[in-house]
């Protein structure tokens, strides 16, 4: 057995083939990663930092929300905003919102077709975190203890979880 040339891979009689090989399985990916299902990894992932139980990245959430939903299809408000084809805890997810690095907070958001409080009765049974409602108002905010809020987003909900940015480190 010789040597083989750099880009050769099994199967393939040339390093062209070989390198067009890689381009389809890449263009491959990218096409079933701009659809808009959410991946295995959603619920672990997504619903996690959502629930105020996960450090907050935006530049880790933007990579893994670009790899699975395609590019952001809006930009406003201090947010990337990307459509998502997901379910968290029973509800039907439609938007993820990213802050992007205006802002002094870090935050993740979605948006959900439930109303809160059909929202906050599904994370309490699936996940145990309970969101309690912090005002009298018509429209109240629900708030769990670790800091996620469950708001009202005109007949729909949105659940997000922000902190504040960390200092950067002095040298």
């Amino acid at each position: 057995m010789g040597l083989r040339p750099p880009g050769h891979l099994p199967g393939c009689r040339t390093p062209r083939a070989a390198a067009l090989r890689r381009y389809a399985c890449a263009l491959t990916l990218a096409v079933c990663s701009s659809g808009s299902a959410a991946p295995s990894t959603f619920g672990p992932v997504i619903g996690s930092a959502l629930l105020c139980r996960s450090h907050l990245d935006n530049a880790y959430f933007q990579s893994y929300l670009n790899t699975a939903f395609g590019p952001s299809y809006k930009h406003e408000g201090g947010a990337y905003w990307y459509k998502a084809d997901g379910n968290l805890w029973g509800a039907q997810v439609t938007d993820i919102i990213l802050s992007d690095d205006t802002s002094e907070l870090v935050f993740l958001g979605a948006v959900t077709e439930a109303t809160p409080d059909k929202l906050e009765e599904a994370i309490r049974g699936s996940a145990g975190v309970r969101h309690k409602v912090t005002d009298a108002s018509t429209y109240p905010v629900r708030e769990s203890l670790p800091g996620s809020r469950i708001v009202y987003f005109k007949t729909k909900s949105k659940i997000y979880c922000a902190k504040y940015k960390p200092l950067p480190i002095l040298r």
